[in-house]
Protein backbone atom coordinates (compact mmCIF):
# COMPACT_ATOMS: atom_id res chain seq x y z
CA UNK A 1 0.00 0.00 0.00
CA UNK A 2 1.82 3.32 -1.16
CA UNK A 3 1.18 6.57 1.04
CA UNK A 4 2.99 9.58 2.48
CA UNK A 5 6.28 7.87 2.69
CA UNK A 6 5.99 5.94 -0.42
CA UNK A 7 5.06 8.94 -2.58
CA UNK A 8 6.29 12.27 -4.03
CA UNK A 9 5.79 15.27 -2.25
CA UNK A 10 4.93 17.11 -5.80
CA UNK A 11 4.34 15.73 -8.65
CA UNK A 12 4.97 17.16 -12.87
CA UNK A 13 2.14 17.03 -15.19
CA UNK A 14 1.63 18.98 -18.67
CA UNK A 15 -1.26 19.19 -21.06
CA UNK A 16 -0.63 15.64 -21.90
CA UNK A 17 1.25 13.78 -19.37
CA UNK A 18 1.68 12.75 -16.05
CA UNK A 19 4.36 11.37 -14.11
CA UNK A 20 4.01 8.40 -11.81
CA UNK A 21 3.83 9.53 -7.93
CA UNK A 22 5.98 6.82 -6.28
CA UNK A 23 9.12 8.31 -5.23
CA UNK A 24 12.12 7.42 -7.69
CA UNK A 25 9.97 6.17 -10.63
CA UNK A 26 10.30 8.21 -13.80
CA UNK A 27 7.57 7.00 -15.83
CA UNK A 28 5.29 9.11 -17.15
CA UNK A 29 1.67 8.40 -18.62
CA UNK A 30 -0.82 9.75 -20.71
CA UNK A 31 -2.70 12.46 -18.84
CA UNK A 32 -6.66 10.93 -18.01
CA UNK A 33 -9.42 13.55 -18.54
CA UNK A 34 -13.47 12.91 -17.83
CA UNK A 35 -14.35 9.78 -16.06
CA UNK A 36 -11.28 7.59 -14.70
CA UNK A 37 -10.47 4.48 -17.07
CA UNK A 38 -8.57 1.59 -16.70
CA UNK A 39 -6.55 1.43 -20.21
CA UNK A 40 -2.81 0.81 -20.62
CA UNK A 41 -1.77 4.27 -21.32
CA UNK A 42 -3.01 5.21 -18.08
CA UNK A 43 -1.12 2.28 -15.86
CA UNK A 44 2.45 2.46 -14.91
CA UNK A 45 3.86 -0.64 -15.38
CA UNK A 46 6.15 -1.07 -12.49
CA UNK A 47 3.53 -0.24 -9.63
CA UNK A 48 0.50 -1.49 -11.21
CA UNK A 49 -1.35 1.82 -10.78
CA UNK A 50 -3.98 3.99 -13.08
CA UNK A 51 -2.43 7.60 -12.61
CA UNK A 52 -4.25 10.58 -12.94
CA UNK A 53 -3.07 14.19 -12.09
CA UNK A 54 -4.54 14.22 -8.46
CA UNK A 55 -4.95 10.69 -7.36
CA UNK A 56 -4.21 7.15 -8.87
CA UNK A 57 -6.02 3.49 -8.65
CA UNK A 58 -4.89 0.16 -7.87
CA UNK A 59 -5.19 -2.53 -10.15
CA UNK A 60 -5.31 -4.95 -7.48
CA UNK A 61 -8.35 -4.36 -5.09
CA UNK A 62 -6.03 -5.82 -2.23
CA UNK A 63 -3.64 -3.85 -2.56
CA UNK A 64 -5.63 -0.82 -1.32
CA UNK A 65 -6.86 -3.04 1.79
CA UNK A 66 -4.98 -3.50 5.00
CA UNK A 67 -6.95 -7.10 5.70
CA UNK A 68 -8.02 -9.59 2.76
CA UNK A 69 -7.63 -12.86 4.30
CA UNK A 70 -9.99 -15.23 2.78
CA UNK A 71 -12.89 -14.32 5.68
CA UNK A 72 -12.80 -10.60 5.00
CA UNK A 73 -12.75 -11.11 1.45
CA UNK A 74 -16.27 -13.11 1.66
CA UNK A 75 -17.43 -10.45 3.97
CA UNK A 76 -16.26 -7.78 1.40
CA UNK A 77 -17.74 -9.86 -1.39
CA UNK A 78 -21.52 -9.89 -0.20
CA UNK A 79 -21.70 -6.48 -0.23
CA UNK A 80 -23.71 -4.92 -2.79
CA UNK A 81 -22.68 -8.33 -4.77
CA UNK A 82 -18.98 -6.66 -5.15
CA UNK A 83 -19.66 -4.19 -6.72
CA UNK A 84 -18.97 -1.73 -4.17
CA UNK A 85 -15.63 -3.94 -3.64
CA UNK A 86 -15.28 -2.64 -7.13
CA UNK A 87 -14.88 0.72 -6.73
CA UNK A 88 -12.58 0.68 -3.51
CA UNK A 89 -9.60 0.63 -5.83
CA UNK A 90 -8.95 4.17 -5.69
CA UNK A 91 -6.23 5.44 -3.63
CA UNK A 92 -8.90 8.45 -2.40
CA UNK A 93 -11.95 5.54 -1.60
CA UNK A 94 -13.97 6.68 1.66
CA UNK A 95 -14.68 2.97 1.28
CA UNK A 96 -11.77 1.73 1.75
CA UNK A 97 -11.06 3.48 4.69
CA UNK A 98 -14.08 2.54 6.01
CA UNK A 99 -13.35 -1.17 5.59
CA UNK A 100 -10.02 -0.73 7.05
CA UNK A 101 -10.73 0.78 10.31
CA UNK A 102 -13.89 -0.40 11.17
CA UNK A 103 -13.02 -3.89 10.49
CA UNK A 104 -9.75 -3.63 12.56
CA UNK A 105 -12.48 -1.99 15.34
CA UNK A 106 -14.77 -5.14 14.87
CA UNK A 107 -12.14 -7.87 15.02
CA UNK A 108 -10.34 -6.43 17.89
CA UNK A 109 -13.80 -5.01 19.78
CA UNK A 110 -13.35 -2.12 19.85
CA UNK A 111 -16.62 -0.91 17.96
CA UNK A 112 -18.97 -1.05 21.70
CA UNK A 113 -16.58 1.15 23.63
CA UNK A 114 -15.76 3.67 21.65
CA UNK A 115 -19.15 4.04 20.56
CA UNK A 116 -20.31 4.48 24.21
CA UNK A 117 -17.60 6.89 24.67
CA UNK A 118 -18.16 8.93 21.80
CA UNK A 119 -21.75 8.59 21.72
CA UNK A 120 -23.08 7.18 25.01
CA UNK A 121 -24.82 3.96 24.05
CA UNK A 122 -25.05 0.93 25.26
CA UNK A 123 -23.97 -1.85 22.51
CA UNK A 124 -23.90 -5.99 23.75
CA UNK A 125 -22.69 -7.99 21.12
CA UNK A 126 -23.02 -6.01 18.89
CA UNK A 127 -23.21 -7.06 14.65
CA UNK A 128 -21.84 -4.93 12.12
CA UNK A 129 -23.38 -4.31 8.44
CA UNK A 130 -21.35 -2.85 6.02
CA UNK A 131 -23.14 -1.01 3.16
CA UNK A 132 -26.60 -3.42 4.70
CA UNK A 133 -24.97 -6.77 3.46
CA UNK A 134 -26.73 -9.70 4.38
CA UNK A 135 -25.78 -12.98 4.96
CA UNK A 136 -25.03 -15.19 2.10
CA UNK A 137 -28.12 -15.45 -0.26
CA UNK A 138 -29.68 -12.40 1.77
CA UNK A 139 -29.88 -8.67 -0.77
CA UNK A 140 -29.20 -6.75 2.23
CA UNK A 141 -30.14 -6.10 5.94
CA UNK A 142 -33.54 -7.05 6.57
CA UNK A 143 -34.73 -3.80 8.67
CA UNK A 144 -33.33 -1.19 6.45
CA UNK A 145 -35.27 -2.80 3.44
CA UNK A 146 -38.40 -3.21 5.27
CA UNK A 147 -37.84 0.57 5.82
CA UNK A 148 -37.62 1.48 2.67
CA UNK A 149 -40.29 -0.22 1.71
CA UNK A 150 -42.42 1.42 4.27
CA UNK A 151 -40.87 4.94 3.01
CA UNK A 152 -41.42 4.21 -0.79
CA UNK A 153 -38.43 3.55 -1.94
CA UNK A 154 -36.44 0.87 -4.43
CA UNK A 155 -33.71 -0.83 -2.98
CA UNK A 156 -30.45 -0.56 -4.68
CA UNK A 157 -31.58 2.84 -5.78
CA UNK A 158 -30.77 5.12 -2.89
CA UNK A 159 -27.89 5.58 -0.55
CA UNK A 160 -26.99 3.33 2.28
CA UNK A 161 -25.79 3.85 5.91
CA UNK A 162 -21.83 2.62 5.37
CA UNK A 163 -22.35 0.99 8.63
CA UNK A 164 -24.57 -0.60 10.67
CA UNK A 165 -24.15 -1.47 13.76
CA UNK A 166 -27.19 -3.54 15.65
CA UNK A 167 -27.41 -4.92 19.12
CA UNK A 168 -29.96 -5.91 21.87
CA UNK A 169 -30.20 -2.07 23.30
CA UNK A 170 -29.13 0.02 20.48
CA UNK A 171 -29.18 0.86 16.80
CA UNK A 172 -26.04 3.25 15.05
CA UNK A 173 -25.78 4.48 11.50
CA UNK A 174 -22.78 5.56 10.33
CA UNK A 175 -22.50 7.76 7.05
CA UNK A 176 -18.21 8.86 6.20
CA UNK A 177 -16.97 11.15 4.20
CA UNK A 178 -12.89 11.33 2.89
CA UNK A 179 -13.63 14.24 0.47
CA UNK A 180 -16.59 16.36 -0.05
CA UNK A 181 -19.66 17.04 2.22
CA UNK A 182 -22.78 15.84 3.27
CA UNK A 183 -25.11 17.96 0.91
CA UNK A 184 -26.94 16.26 -1.16
CA UNK A 185 -30.54 17.06 -2.82
CA UNK A 186 -33.18 14.97 -4.19
CA UNK A 187 -33.43 14.57 -7.34
CA UNK A 188 -37.52 14.34 -8.31
CA UNK A 189 -40.00 17.51 -6.70
CA UNK A 190 -42.50 14.70 -5.61
CA UNK A 191 -40.19 12.97 -3.50
CA UNK A 192 -41.17 14.27 -0.15
CA UNK A 193 -44.57 13.02 -0.18
CA UNK A 194 -43.50 9.26 0.38
CA UNK A 195 -40.89 10.12 3.22
CA UNK A 196 -43.81 12.43 4.67
CA UNK A 197 -46.62 10.15 4.30
CA UNK A 198 -44.76 7.17 5.14
CA UNK A 199 -44.41 4.93 8.67
CA UNK A 200 -48.06 6.48 9.23
CA UNK A 201 -46.40 9.87 9.16
CA UNK A 202 -43.14 9.21 11.07
CA UNK A 203 -41.75 12.41 9.61
CA UNK A 204 -43.99 14.61 11.62
CA UNK A 205 -42.73 12.73 14.77
CA UNK A 206 -39.16 13.25 14.37
CA UNK A 207 -38.65 15.94 12.42
CA UNK A 208 -38.98 20.08 13.09
CA UNK A 209 -38.78 21.32 9.81
CA UNK A 210 -40.44 20.52 6.76
CA UNK A 211 -39.05 18.24 3.89
CA UNK A 212 -38.45 20.86 2.03
CA UNK A 213 -36.31 23.32 4.52
CA UNK A 214 -34.58 19.63 5.41
CA UNK A 215 -33.76 18.27 2.02
CA UNK A 216 -33.90 20.69 -0.84
CA UNK A 217 -33.06 23.94 0.91
CA UNK A 218 -30.95 22.64 3.66
CA UNK A 219 -29.16 20.22 0.95
CA UNK A 220 -29.52 17.19 3.56
CA UNK A 221 -31.36 14.95 1.83
CA UNK A 222 -29.23 12.48 2.59
CA UNK A 223 -28.99 12.90 6.20
CA UNK A 224 -32.50 13.27 6.10
CA UNK A 225 -33.32 9.83 4.86
CA UNK A 226 -31.04 8.22 7.30
CA UNK A 227 -32.71 9.92 10.24
CA UNK A 228 -35.86 9.26 9.12
CA UNK A 229 -35.67 5.58 8.24
CA UNK A 230 -33.31 5.01 11.20
CA UNK A 231 -35.30 6.35 13.86
CA UNK A 232 -38.48 4.12 12.63
CA UNK A 233 -36.44 0.71 12.78
CA UNK A 234 -35.65 1.89 16.05
CA UNK A 235 -39.05 2.85 17.21
CA UNK A 236 -40.14 -0.73 16.11
CA UNK A 237 -37.79 -2.43 17.79
CA UNK A 238 -37.78 -0.57 21.18
CA UNK A 239 -33.98 0.49 20.71
CA UNK A 240 -32.04 4.02 21.02
CA UNK A 241 -30.75 5.16 17.92
CA UNK A 242 -27.72 7.53 16.68
CA UNK A 243 -26.86 8.87 13.57
CA UNK A 244 -23.39 9.46 13.07
CA UNK A 245 -21.55 11.76 10.48
CA UNK A 246 -17.52 10.31 10.18
CA UNK A 247 -15.52 13.40 8.76
CA UNK A 248 -12.13 14.33 8.88
CA UNK A 249 -10.87 17.46 11.76
CA UNK A 250 -11.62 20.70 10.38
CA UNK A 251 -14.25 19.83 7.73
CA UNK A 252 -18.74 20.27 8.07
CA UNK A 253 -17.49 21.96 11.97
CA UNK A 254 -21.02 23.37 12.30
CA UNK A 255 -23.02 20.16 11.01
CA UNK A 256 -24.25 19.17 14.16
CA UNK A 257 -26.01 22.61 15.22
CA UNK A 258 -26.92 23.06 10.87
CA UNK A 259 -28.27 19.38 11.00
CA UNK A 260 -29.65 19.64 14.61
CA UNK A 261 -31.78 22.11 14.18
CA UNK A 262 -34.36 20.42 11.84
CA UNK A 263 -34.47 16.90 14.02
CA UNK A 264 -36.40 16.04 16.94
CA UNK A 265 -33.87 14.39 19.18
CA UNK A 266 -34.58 13.11 22.77
CA UNK A 267 -31.85 11.00 24.89
CA UNK A 268 -32.85 7.72 22.71
CA UNK A 269 -32.08 9.17 19.49
CA UNK A 270 -29.27 11.35 18.64
CA UNK A 271 -27.25 12.99 16.05
CA UNK A 272 -23.56 13.37 16.15
CA UNK A 273 -20.68 14.95 14.16
CA UNK A 274 -16.81 12.83 14.84
CA UNK A 275 -13.95 12.82 13.13
CA UNK A 276 -11.48 9.93 11.79
CA UNK A 277 -8.86 11.93 13.86
CA UNK A 278 -11.27 11.16 17.34
CA UNK A 279 -11.39 7.11 16.14
CA UNK A 280 -7.43 7.81 15.28
CA UNK A 281 -6.71 8.95 19.17
CA UNK A 282 -9.30 6.07 20.62
CA UNK A 283 -7.53 3.00 18.82
CA UNK A 284 -4.64 4.35 20.05
CA UNK A 285 -5.34 4.95 23.80
CA UNK A 286 -6.97 1.88 23.57
CA UNK A 287 -5.16 -2.02 24.90
CA UNK A 288 -1.72 -2.48 23.51
CA UNK A 289 -0.56 -5.43 21.44
CA UNK A 290 -4.03 -5.66 19.57
CA UNK A 291 -3.74 -7.43 16.37
CA UNK A 292 -3.28 -4.91 14.07
CA UNK A 293 -2.72 -1.96 16.13
CA UNK A 294 0.67 -0.68 15.02
CA UNK A 295 -0.45 -1.46 11.62
CA UNK A 296 -3.61 0.65 11.95
CA UNK A 297 -1.92 3.90 13.56
CA UNK A 298 0.83 3.64 10.55
CA UNK A 299 -2.06 4.20 8.24
CA UNK A 300 -3.79 6.60 9.60
CA UNK A 301 -0.54 8.85 9.41
CA UNK A 302 0.50 7.82 6.11
CA UNK A 303 -2.87 7.95 4.29
CA UNK A 304 -2.76 10.78 1.83
CA UNK A 305 -6.30 12.27 -0.34
CA UNK A 306 -4.55 12.76 -3.63
CA UNK A 307 -2.40 16.06 -5.07
CA UNK A 308 -3.71 19.53 -4.95
CA UNK A 309 -4.09 21.52 -7.63
CA UNK A 310 -0.29 22.44 -7.64
CA UNK A 311 0.09 19.21 -7.73
CA UNK A 312 1.28 19.37 -3.98
CA UNK A 313 0.53 16.21 -1.89
CA UNK A 314 -2.40 16.32 0.36
CA UNK A 315 -2.74 14.08 4.00
CA UNK A 316 -5.87 12.92 4.79
CA UNK A 317 -5.65 13.00 8.34
CA UNK A 318 -4.57 15.52 11.24
CA UNK A 319 -2.22 12.76 13.30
Amino acid sequence: MLGYGELKPRIKTTKRKVECPVKGCQVMVAKRRGRPERKRRFKCPEHNIYISASTFEYQYLIDNLLWHSAEELDILGRVDGGRKGSRMAADNSAEAVVWNVMRYMERNRLIAPIMKHRLGVDLRDPEVFYWTQGGKGEKGWTPFREAQKEFGESAGKSSVPDVIVHSEDALVFVKAKLVGENSTRPHGRRAGRKYEKGGRRWYERVFKSDYRQVAVEGRRYELMRFWLLGTWIAAREGKDFRLVCLVREGQEEGLEEDFGRHISEDPGRKFYRITWEDIYWDIEQSEQGQSGQDEMLRYFRNKVLGYGRRGVLLRAFSV
